[in-house]
């Protein structure tokens, strides 16, 4: 029983509007409404309840009408925010398990979150009614449209599966090519963390964590993509200007200089997601086949033959010539750069395990469930992790947070050395992460030393030395992990 039918009725009243000036648009005319549901008549609706149930069934029809790639077209940065919060309100409050409103839902929410009433308003953070739990400025709005609504409960799996958002926006954060993005398996990683959701997308909570990871994750992919876009563009161009016509191969079609002509990104960026995803793969697969060949325009080769060209020394040259292809993995100077961005990943490891080992059942919180591993705790790395002391100042508090930062790298080494072993077969992602292990194994060697010299400090106040041994025990597993990634390394 609907508590307030007025109420009810304008805000369908509102998703009707924009729905028959959606399906107009796409149909080339005009759209007409039952003659009962006419804005007119339902201002002056006697039985409201009665126009409310013929209102609901002629939502239903037109919602089932609506694409998630037309309703893309529909929400553009003019639109009414009060038509988005309305659209939003009646996604939460039907609470439809189906992808194509869970995508809906989660573009309105994405559209509210980039176009806020006023610049700036989801940047600081606020607290929650008690004073205690941090709440984006966004999430509170979205408490408040969704007032109303009987949202769901979320379970402690739908915590764990949205704290996966935010190392990956860091994984495609790394990326300089749209072809390694798109390899990387981001996409549909996020598409099936969204779709195990089911109704908890509907939570504020979600959608506040969901709309600024799209919001960041669309920022970065379109960039790169038209990065890629405008170097096939190029590399066509200057293919035409010598004569030639055909780039490549792909999938069994020619790709020709007209084919890239007719590419459009803001066309491919509105259409619909399954079709422009596969349209987007095949830029991605294109970029990478032209990547593998040598420029059009190259210093000329000697026209003088060699004479060898078959026989003994062309077949012991081939090898040489295969290695070539293929060079030694090279490791990057460390950059401040690089230091900064892993400083802020281990510092979000050694919050997430905190949270994790405070709120954990005494008996398991030793076990700390990572996403490839378990990560197991000693005794003295829990007591540092639910320390009360760890603002202070003394050996004890500085032996507590040496064991978080030793924690966190251990983790970071063990994550990076997994994500390292399993992206094998596609170089711009493999590096990605051997350039991380480089950065790591380089912090553990500057932990030991720093651990070195907290120990001798240590050793001179009798009363503190039992934070010694906990030390050297996790710094040994340190040790260990960064021996391992170091070999990772220098056999790569």
């Amino acid at each position: 029983m609907v508590e307030d039918p007025k109420w009810e009725l304008a805000l369908l009243a509102t998703v009707q509007s924009f729905y028959q000036r959606l399906l107009s648009d796409q149909l080339g005319g005009e759209l007409p409404a039952p003659a009962e549901l006419a804005p007119d008549v339902i201002n002056h609706a006697d039985d409201v309840r009665s126009t409310l149930d013929q209102m609901q069934l002629w939502i239903q029809l037109l919602d089932m009408a609506i694409t998630p790639a037309m309703l893309r077209l529909g929400v553009q940065h003019d639109l009414d925010p009060e038509v988005a919060e309305a659209l939003l309100r009646f996604f939460a409050r039907q609470r439809d398990d189906s992808g194509a409103n869970r995508d809906k839902t989660d573009l309105v929410a994405t559209f509210l979150f980039r176009h806020p009433r006023v610049a700036g308003q989801w940047e600081q953070r606020g607290y929650g009614l008690d004073g205690s739990i941090p709440l984006s400025p966004f999430e509170i709005a979205l408490l408040e449209i969704l007032s109303e609504s009987d949202v769901p409960v979320l379970s402690d799996n739908d915590v764990q599966l949205l704290r996966e958002f935010g190392p990956l926006l860091d994984q495609a954060n790394r990326f300089q090519d749209f072809s390694a993005l798109m390899d990387s398996g981001i996409i549909p990683r996020v598409r099936q963390l969204k779709a195990s959701l089911g109704e908890s997308i509907y939570h504020p909570g979600v959608l506040a964590t969901l709309a600024p990871y799209n919001a960041a994750f669309g920022d970065r992919f379109l960039s790169l993509f038209d990065a890629a876009a405008q170097e096939i563009k190029d590399y066509a161009r200057r293919l035409e200007e010598l004569g030639g016509s055909i780039l490549s191969t792909i999938d069994g079609v020619e790709v020709t200089v007209e084919h890239v002509a007719a590419l459009n990104q803001e066309a491919l960026m509105k259409g619909d997601y399954s079709a422009a995803l596969e349209k987007f793969r095949r830029v991605a697969r294109l970029k990478k086949e032209l990547d593998r060949r040598p420029p059009i325009r190259r210093i000329q080769l000697d026209p003088k033959p060699s004479g060898h060209t078959v026989g003994a020394g062309g077949a012991a040259a081939a090898p040489a010539l295969a290695a070539a292809a293929a060079p030694k993995y090279a490791p990057m100077p460390i950059t401040p750069q690089a230091l900064s961005i892993e400083e802020a990943k281990l510092r979000r490891v050694e919050e997430s395990i905190r949270v994790f080992v405070r709120v954990a059942d005494p008996k398991f919180r030793q076990i700390v469930p990572m996403r490839y591993f378990n990560l197991m705790l000693s005794p003295a790395e829990i007591e540092a992790y639910t320390a009360d002391y760890l603002e202070q100042t003394g050996p004890r508090a500085d032996a507590a947070r040496m064991l978080l930062r030793i924690v966190a790298v251990t983790a970071r080494i063990s994550t990076e050395m997994e994500e390292f072993k399993r992206s094998r077969n596609s170089r711009s992602v493999w590096k990605l992460h051997a350039d991380s292990l480089v950065v790591l194994v380089d912090l553990g060697k500057r932990l030991a030393e720093a651990v070195g010299r907290l120990a001798v400090s240590i050793g001179q106040q009798a009363e503190t030395q039992a934070n010694d041994e906990p030390l050297r025990s996790s710094l040994d597993k340190l040790r260990e992990r960064t021996a391992e990634a170091a070999k990772l390394i220098a056999e790569a």
